[in-house]
């Protein structure tokens, strides 16, 4: 407003001072354009929205987070794509792959003798089955892998607990693959293990 107030004011009086007011500020912005091409920068108009959303900490939030030496578990539950997923992300971020295997049991079957805690592997023959075949994988692909075996009444807790003793980076579970009922009355494991896990272990859900 100010600027304007000059500018009626020069044209009324001297319009020599107009004119070269006028030449300064074009010269000002056309150097501006000049500067800015060469910085490779361009003027964009946008939105209060989008403006928004563009904070200074965007860039550092967007920032990649592929770091080597990382940790990565993987819930396993039959030999599913999921095991192949976590497989990629371990081979993606050069991390060490920890394959846990948990055996659920219901509360009424301990009583008959089976332990409770972390077993062998190796009697399990499914749990069997599933880490050789990714030991034999990683070997090929150049992956650690590291087997984690366990016997729970609450697969969930088991795997919030082993994640957080590991000091696991990132947990790969896939969707539940329970039925309806099932689901209804014992809840979820995707659903229970996102409620619990600590917010330092970014968690992956395939499926």
């Amino acid at each position: 407003m100010i600027l304007a107030f000059v500018e009626l004011t020069l044209a009324h009086t001297k319009l020599d001072a107009l004119q070269f007011v006028l030449a300064v500020l074009i010269g000002g912005l056309a150097l501006r354009a000049y500067t800015l091409k060469l910085q490779g920068l361009t003027t964009l108009t946008v939105s209060r929205e989008v403006a928004k959303m563009v904070t200074p900490d965007l860039a550092a939030n967007m920032r990649t987070r592929l770091e080597e030496g990382q940790k990565i578990m993987v819930a396993a539950r039959g030999i599913t794509p999921v095991l192949s997923f976590a497989m990629d992300e371990a081979q993606l971020r050069k991390a060490t792959l920890f394959v846990l295997y948990v055996k659920e049991v219901a509360v009424y079957f301990t009583a008959a003798g089976t332990p409770l805690g972390r077993s062998k592997w190796q009697d399990d023959p499914e749990a069997n089955a599933i880490m050789c075949s990714m030991f034999k994988l990683g070997s090929e692909r150049g992956i650690n892998i590291v087997p984690l075996y366990a016997v729970s009444q609450d697969a969930a807790a088991t795997i919030v607990d082993l994640a957080a003793t590991m000091g696991i980076d990132f947990l790969v579970i896939g969707a539940s693959q329970r039925t309806a009922m099932t689901k209804l009355l014992r809840g979820s494991v995707a659903t229970n293990v996102a409620q619990h896990l600590p917010d330092s272990i970014k968690l992956l859900i395939f499926g």
